[in-house]
């Protein structure tokens, strides 16, 4: 088989089939570049509500430069992996420096900007400008490795560099954009990665060595991923009245700049929380136990264990910590969505 047979049966299906989403209906560049950055590590029906929030809160790029960093975050929350955005600002501030607030029509000047790698300088350049340039996702690579019954390991640079090289060499150039959705579309909705790929519907199934020698559920090929670190915290829901407390995590490092509950490194007793809080030279009156809740990041799993606190209003505070009023905080104070299982008790009058 050829590589290049895939590309007319492919295209054909995906202008019959391929779904309506936002960022199809007008892929400037921005869209594009927006919606590819929202796409990683996140489902398709989640993004589509951020990513119009998103447009309609900063429309140009030079709105993405301009914008403080607390409205972006806020923006961002729920979406987690929050350096994406803080590279997107700094890569609309370079672009409205250097190009004048338009994304450049060159694949090697896109990939130089921050937090842009090969696959969306690719997504960028072949939909948003028609250039002939591939772009190779966990889904282009799962596609590929099942048609080519190829068993390296797809999580190798290597790997994706060569799947990279040999597409570029026979995509259309009339249609590169069209042709690398519909890669991305073929992994998403038909080469499915968890369970049995929808073989009977697939437009290039007669050129697929895995399905042919029923071997399907054996591609892609990946080395076993490391074990995740689990962390044990204690989340403190200190309240009083209608204020709650909240801190700023480090610039640098995990979940970098954003508001979080104070927390604690290990398992607390209700006993140990109270003398906590006031080291916090803050009087507890009334605490409660507010459950248990898990938050998986890439390398780390948080293993949470919260408690509501409500102290008596005082002016003497140590610490970083902030109180704010639940009302008025309302926009102002990203809190990553690790933190998503204890909101309620913040939000209860």
């Amino acid at each position: 088989m050829k590589l290049e047979e895939i590309i007319k049966p492919l295209l054909s299906w995906y202008e019959e089939n391929k779904r309506d989403l936002p960022w199809r209906r007008e892929p400037t560049p921005y869209h594009v570049w927006v919606s590819e950055i929202m796409l990683q590590q996140t489902r398709v029906e989640a993004v589509k509500g951020y990513y119009e929030r998103f447009l309609t809160a900063l429309p140009q790029i030079e709105d993405l430069a301009a914008c403080p960093e607390n409205k972006l975050l806020k923006l961002w929350e729920g979406l987690g992996y929050y350096n994406r955005v803080k590279n997107m600002q700094k890569a609309a501030k370079e672009i409205v420096l250097k190009y004048g607030g338009e994304l450049p029509a060159d694949y090697e000047e896109i990939l130089e900007l921050p937090g842009i790698g090969s696959y969306t300088a690719g997504a960028i350049s072949s939909i948003a400008y028609g250039l002939k340039k591939p772009a190779v996702d966990g889904n282009v690579l799962r596609v590929l490795s099942r048609i080519t019954e190829n068993g390296e390991d797809i999580l190798k640079q290597s790997v994706k560099r060569r799947v990279e090289q040999e597409l570029e060499a026979v995509m259309p150039a009339d249609r590169p954009g069209a042709f690398n959705q519909s890669l991305m579309e073929l992994g998403a909705v038909v080469c499915i990665p968890n369970g049995m790929a929808k073989c009977q519907v697939c437009p290039v199934q007669h050129l697929c060595s895995a399905r042919a020698h029923g071997t399907v559920l054996e591609y892609p090929k990946k080395a076993a991923k490391k074990q995740r670190r689990i962390e044990e915290k204690t989340v403190l829901l200190i309240q009083n009245g209608q204020e709650y407390a909240v801190c700023r995590r480090p610039d640098k490092g995990l979940l970098a700049g954003l508001y979080e509950f104070p927390n604690m490194d290990g398992w607390l007793t209700e006993e140990e929380v109270i003398r906590a809080v006031e080291a916090l030279k803050l009087m507890p009156l009334h605490i409660k136990n507010a459950g248990e809740a898990k938050h998986i990041f890439s390398h780390v799993e948080w293993h949470m264990k919260g408690y509501v606190v409500r102290v008596a209003s005082t002016e003497k505070r140590a610490g970083n910590l902030l109180f704010i009023d639940k009302k008025e905080s309302k926009g102002k104070y990203p809190i990553p969505s690790a933190f998503s299982a204890y909101r309620k008790y913040i939000e209860e009058d």
